[in-house]
């Protein structure tokens, strides 16, 4: 597992997993800059990932870098929306 980074320039947040081979893919996040707030447009991970746990890891970290940097997400994608609804631990940082 790689270290969760933003990439500004990109308007996206990514991280790296292993998959089942060990080899390292990515689960990403694009999002909108709305002043302190980042709207979650839509999250994915790579297609060995799925089903590993792996986005639901990446949405940890993407809140708490949330909480660590003092933004608020803004959920528009279904699965942000639904994890963010599953850990109401992370109400501090959701609109």
């Amino acid at each position: 597992m790689s270290a969760f980074r933003d990439l500004p320039a990109d308007r996206r947040y990514q991280q790296e997993f292993a998959d089942e081979t060990g080899v390292e893919r990515p689960v990403w996040a694009d999002y909108a800059v709305r002043g302190e707030a980042r709207v979650i447009l839509h999250v994915e991970a790579h297609p060995a990932l799925r089903g590993s746990g792996a986005a639901s890891r990446f949405m940890q970290a993407l809140a708490d870098h949330a909480r660590a940097e003092k933004l608020t997400l803004i959920p528009h994608c279904s699965y942000a929306v639904a994890w963010l609804k599953r850990h109401p631990e992370y109400a501090d940082v959701t609109a």
